[in-house]
């Protein structure tokens, strides 16, 4: 591992040395949460803790590229952030805005390519100006995709799915065509992407809140109580050594139960020993 990522410590070093690089996730998808609390608890305003998530996201951005993960999705604004104060949502278009003019250049220059999901066209216009211009910048590089979740809602993004498949059918007059989950997929706002192998979820919530419903369907949940101005290199290791445990069976038995049954089934009745005696019909079986 040193030579994708040095520790900062003696606790990095730790773990790093444990993690197996070959099983690291494809796609790793983030809520972040906790900004406000974090605030709160420092007697600061929200905007502090946003400020603070986006130096906790430029970390995880950098260490993921040096760890070669092949994408990373962040939940940075959901459709249901427009509930919160103006102000508030006016900052965080301002920061976003002062973020992308202050890292693209970075971005680029480390072959990520950046990506946006959701429904840009709602946002205001200098902020998608920003967000398309970035998008182009990167557009051919080859690292890690940088996907970024802006006006996002997994129900929004099927609804949207479905009426593009609609559209496809209407245009093509298409009255014998079924979709399946490929189709369906391919209509996303993430297709050509992996979906996530491992969800990280910060400040402790137990619920997904409507992010990627279809992509995280076999996705392995990591719940850390760490607030997401928080949630460090360390955390982000011990989120990759807990996934390194984890036995993924896609519905199916799982190595060690299908391995246990077959041996149990190999072994042969003390009947089918004795029934299995040297006879023309039956020799080489078994």
């Amino acid at each position: 591992m040193s030579d994708l990522l040095k520790p900062a410590n003696r606790a990095e070093a730790t773990l790093l040395g444990e993690l197996d690089p070959a099983r690291f996730p494809k796609h790793i998808a983030m809520i972040m949460d906790g900004n406000g609390r974090w605030a709160e608890r420092r007697h600061l305003p929200r905007v502090a803790g946003h400020r603070a998530g986006v130096k906790a996201a430029r970390e995880m951005i950098r260490t993921c590229a040096q760890l070669k993960i092949s994408c990373l999705t962040l939940y940075a604004f959901s459709l249901e952030n427009w509930r919160r104060p103006e102000a508030e949502v006016d900052f965080l278009m301002r920061l976003l805005r002062e973020y992308l003019k202050r890292e693209m250049p970075s971005i680029h220059r480390n072959n990520i390519r950046f990506i946006v999901i959701g429904r840009m066209n709602q946002l205001p216009e200098a902020v998608r100006r920003d967000l398309e211009d970035s998008m182009r910048l990167t557009a051919r590089n080859t690292g890690m995709k940088l996907v970024v979740a802006l006006n996002y809602g997994g129900r929004a993004e099927l609804a949207d799915a479905f009426n593009s498949l609609l559209d496809h059918v209407r245009a093509n007059g298409l009255s014998a065509f079924h979709a399946d989950e490929q189709t369906i997929s391919d209509h996303l706002y993430t297709a050509g992407l992996p979906d996530p192998d491992l969800l990280i979820r910060t400040s402790g919530e137990m619920r997904v809140s409507n992010f990627l419903l279809w992509q995280i369907a076999y996705a392995e949940i990591y719940v850390t109580e760490t607030l997401w101005p928080d949630f460090s290199r360390i955390r982000l290791f011990e989120a990759l050594a807990d996934f390194q445990t984890r036995e993924r069976r896609y519905g199916g038995l799982g190595r060690n139960v299908a391995a246990r049954d077959r041996a149990v089934g190999d072994a042969p009745s003390e009947a089918e020993r004795s029934d299995r005696s040297p006879h023309p019909a039956r020799m080489g079986r078994g």
